[in-house]
């Protein structure tokens, strides 16, 4: 099983659960994720495909009234 997250380049990514079992299905997800505004890392471990992802927050939005 691969770690939930890994640190790339002083970033935190979030493995996206999936195992692949070519480097096109993981190139697939990552062209979706890519789409959706996602950065995302593709590592290989033990013959095995993994798509790490991480998203920036670039808009807080705060519900109800200041108090």
């Amino acid at each position: 099983m691969a770690d939930n997250f890994k640190i790339i380049d002083d970033k935190k990514y979030m493995w996206d659960g999936e195992d692949y079992e070519s480097e096109p299905a993981a190139q697939e997800n990552i062209s979706k994720y890519s789409n959706d505004g996602f950065e995302t890392k593709l590592l290989e471990e033990d013959g095995k495909y993994l798509v790490y992802t991480r998203r920036v927050v670039t808009e807080i939005v705060i519900e109800g009234e200041p108090v």
